[in-house]
């Protein structure tokens, strides 16, 4: 669900390196892909509107447990990084 809080890639990142306590030297801009798309906004009236719903936590918050969360749980992306997912992947899903 969207959660009102619409913000640019440059603003996430600086949020993500501000909680790691990382410079803003670290950022490397590239040239954009082809077809790579402006803006992403998610409206979330619709599904408020009709049930109620509405975000449990401000954006920056749910970030700052979003960090947290991959920090407490380094074991999980670590795998991921390891190349043991795309290992996984190739197996489950390469002759599809």
């Amino acid at each position: 669900m969207g959660g009102d809080a619409e913000k640019e890639n440059i603003q996430i990142v600086r949020i993500i390196l501000s909680a790691l306590d990382k410079p803003e030297s670290l950022i490397r801009f590239v040239t954009d892909r082809p077809g790579h798309d402006f803006r992403y906004a998610m409206d979330f009236s619709k599904i408020a509107g009709e049930i109620g719903w509405k975000p449990e936590h401000e954006f920056e918050e749910g970030m700052e447990k979003t960090i947290q969360w991959y920090l407490g749980n380094k074991p999980w992306w670590e795998r991921i990084l390891s190349g043991t997912y795309q290992q996984y992947y190739e197996r489950m899903y390469g002759n599809r």
